[in-house]
């Protein structure tokens, strides 16, 4: 009796051709030694116009804004959490100004 051959029962796997149209999906097609693959897309800029208030602390922790365009998602919260920290200190900070009170000019007691 023969023994029959275990890898000469296995059909071979079919191989298709290689062509450039047949990239792997998540790779652009290359078009030649002349032009390299496009590079991923990185942080854009949101282009949102930021109005001056005439208050220049104001203004710089709204200009920090800006910052969050050159970063990755994950960088935006660290500068969204610093300029309302800083817009809430600001804010706090008038509350905390010594001047006159409203209303104490015309306040005659007799």
């Amino acid at each position: 009796m023969d023994e029959p051959n275990p890898g000469a029962e296995r059909p071979e796997p079919e191989t298709a051709p290689a062509s450039d149209a047949a990239a792997a999906p998540d790779e652009p097609p290359f078009d030649g030694p002349d032009t390299p693959p496009e590079e991923p897309a990185g942080p854009r800029p949101l282009g949102v116009a930021v109005t001056p208030t005439g208050h220049p602390e104001v203004d710089g922790r709204l200009a920090r804004l800006g910052d969050a365009d050159h970063l990755a998602v994950g960088g935006h919260l660290a500068v969204y959490e610093d300029v309302h920290r800083g817009l809430r200190t600001t804010l706090a900070s008038l509350d905390q100004q010594p001047g006159p009170r409203p209303g104490a000019q015309n306040d005659i007691r007799s």
